[in-house]
């Protein structure tokens, strides 16, 4: 039986695990619908994936209604984030002083909520920005949290 060399492993392993997967922790009602679901503010939670011991809450709008029920309507580009330190913090490995953490589709096409990790080494705090993003146009909406962490736990910064 031949094996994957570990070069190749490596690579795969690490896309795998920087897989981040959203858990609902609940959601209210802000408009009634007739037909479809209602207009709603979801509340996920989504784990740093790089950074263990850091999980980041959103909360978004999710529009109901037939188009929304479908997966067809696009959604308000209006988010909010915190970010808490859950657990005993571990760097998986060095971070990039700016990086993608996690995006999630808003639209059928070319709109995406995307949460970005920035690191203020001399502070020692990780930076948790949201905001959304279009093929043509953006939104200046954002929300902005900061997870300050132990100064006997360095971040380690990728070079």
């Amino acid at each position: 039986m031949n094996s994957l060399p570990r070069t190749t492993l490596a690579p795969l392993l690490c896309a795998l695990a920087a897989t981040v997967h959203a858990q609902k922790i609940g959601d209210v009602s802000t408009a009634f619908q007739w037909v479809g679901p209602n207009h709603k503010i979801v509340v996920e939670a989504y784990d740093d994936p790089l950074v263990q011991g850091v999980t980041c809450y959103v909360a978004r709008a999710r529009t109901g209604g037939i188009k929304g029920g479908l997966g067809l309507a696009e959604d308000r580009a209006e988010a909010s984030i915190a970010c808490r330190q859950v657990g005993p913090v571990h760097f998986k490995e060095p971070l990039p002083r700016e990086d993608e953490v996690f995006s999630e589709r808003m639209s059928v096409l070319f709109k995406r909520l995307r949460v970005v990790r920035m690191v203020d080494g001399g502070r020692n705090t990780l930076i948790y920005l949201t905001y959304a993003d279009k093929l043509i146009e953006g939104s200046p909406r954002n929300s902005l949290t900061a997870v300050p962490i132990d100064r006997a736990t360095p971040i380690p910064l990728r070079k």
